[in-house]
């Protein structure tokens, strides 16, 4: 299978990004599914549900979400309503919504889609997420009804990140890294056949402070005092994220490749 996994989609930027060259993506690409990252789509802070459709209508196979899933309030019933949006494993024991789902690929095989939350350095304290994958895993075992398996590791340490990705070796296709909005180059296929990245960056406009207008950032780094209310940075958008080729009777990667379309950060860009 060919798999693209994009990372946070960050406000306007981002979307555009994505409703813009998504389909092109696709077809370059061959892919049979993809994942995206909506946690920042609506104004830096969580995904409304017209946002959540904006991206789906764009050619995302399932959205992902992170600590800020449900900032946006409408997004408490709206997930409900819609199974291709994923929020994590471990937010809450009585948060709407799944945390993991079996998905139809374009090629008529199942794709398993899950997404945990880190603990280290967050700003509340989640539930372990390495005991809230385990079962997870164990009842979709990689290369039965599960033709791929894909794991959003939502966090801000990169050793966590790391620690997941060897905890799911061999059991997933790929365990990704979002939430720094700062693209990793570390993509590899650890040794039991999992594609690994720490962090998948942001889709959105990298001419600021991870996504965000670097005027009020530098302000308050400078002075300490805040002035004004962040808001997204709105220039060019930069893609960002992984793609992943699979074995077909295993479901082991085989291939992987960072994606950086567009904006800043493509190759060869001024």
């Amino acid at each position: 299978m060919k798999l693209m996994f994009l990372g946070d989609v960050m406000g306007r930027a981002g979307r555009r990004a994505i409703t813009e060259n998504l389909a092109r993506l696709r077809a370059e690409w061959k892919l049979d599914f993809v994942v995206v990252n909506g946690e920042n789509a609506t104004s830096g802070v969580g995904l409304s549900g017209a946002h959540a459709k904006t991206l789906l209508e764009a050619g995302a196979d399932c959205i992902t979400l992170g600590d800020h899933a449900f900032d946006q309030r409408d997004m408490l019933q709206f997930i409900e309503q819609e199974p291709r949006v994923i929020r994590p494993l471990n937010f809450s024991k009585t948060a709407p919504g799944k945390g993991a789902r079996l998905f139809t690929s374009k090629n008529g095989r199942k794709v398993l889609v899950t997404q945990v939350l880190g603990q280290v350095f967050m700003k509340r304290p989640f539930d372990d997420p390495f005991s809230a994958l385990e079962p997870v895993l164990k009842m979709h075992p990689l290369g039965g009804q599960a033709a791929a398996v894909i794991v959003d590791v939502h966090c801000e340490a990169t050793s966590e990140k790391m620690a997941m990705g060897h905890f799911a070796d061999g059991r997933a296709s790929l365990v990704v890294g979002t939430h720094t909005h700062v693209p990793t180059a570390d993509a590899m296929i650890l040794s039991g056949g999992t594609g690994y990245l720490t962090d998948a960056g942001m889709c959105g406009d990298y001419n600021s402070v991870i996504g965000m207008d670097k005027a009020e950032p530098l302000r308050r780094f400078i002075t300490g005092m805040p002035r004004d209310r962040f808001s997204p940075a709105n220039g060019e958008a930069t893609l960002s994220g992984v793609y992943v080729e699979t074995d077909d009777r295993t479901g082991k990667a085989t291939r992987i490749a960072a994606i950086r379309d567009g904006g800043l950060l493509e190759p060869g860009a001024p």
